[in-house]
């Protein structure tokens, strides 16, 4: 049988993006409970996963996988950083603030950025990792995959938005997939085969 992960999130599509990241560690991911709040007050990227994933783990006595995640633009004082899914009401109007934030600005350099972290069941951290992906923003958005800033955000190696990039080909590149591939031999250490 195996051992329950939770992912310390209420996000459907977050859980099907990890199912399919950790489909290689023998563990059964679960989203937590609706009765579970944790508020994100961190200062960091860092603060609020390590928060989300202790918070989960105790109250569930179990294991908990936890992210935070964000866009950071250098002109911009990597802004909208932590804030970047709070700088809005929705993602037309966050990318609607974002352009016209940069108008008239030539340095639009910016990084996706992920801490993962995971809990024991006794609320310590016993992994925590990050992930970057570099890339510019846009004057105008491509394509229609993905969600947040990807049709804003065009991926350095690649030259494509991550709302053009195949689901496969944004696992490989971006800062959340990046960060999940470091993970993964720890996982299969607390989550074996037999």
């Amino acid at each position: 049988m195996k051992k329950l992960l939770y992912l310390a999130s209420k996000n459907l599509g977050k859980i099907s993006e990890y199912q399919k990241l950790l489909s290689d560690v023998n563990c059964e991911l679960a989203l937590q409970p609706d009765s579970i709040e944790v508020v994100e007050s961190g200062k960091t990227f860092r603060e609020n996963a390590v928060k989300k994933a202790c918070e989960v783990s105790k109250k569930l006595n179990n294991y908990a996988i936890a992210d935070d995640s964000g866009l950071c633009i250098e002109s911009l004082n990597g802004n909208p950083g932590i804030y970047s899914s709070r700088y809005a009401n929705n993602d037309k109007d966050r990318i609607r603030r974002v352009l016209s934030e940069l108008e008239g600005i030539h340095n639009r350099n910016a990084y996706f950025i992920a801490n993962v972290c995971v809990a024991s069941p006794k609320g310590e951290i016993i992994l925590d990792v990050e992930g970057k992906c570099f890339g510019t923003i846009l004057l105008s958005g491509r394509g229609t995959n993905g969600f947040g800033y990807d049709p804003i955000f065009e991926e350095l190696s690649s030259r494509l938005t991550f709302a053009e990039m195949s689901n496969d080909i944004k696992d490989n590149l971006s800062h959340r997939g990046k960060a999940i591939c470091k993970l993964i031999p720890e996982l299969k250490k607390i989550f074996p085969d037999y």
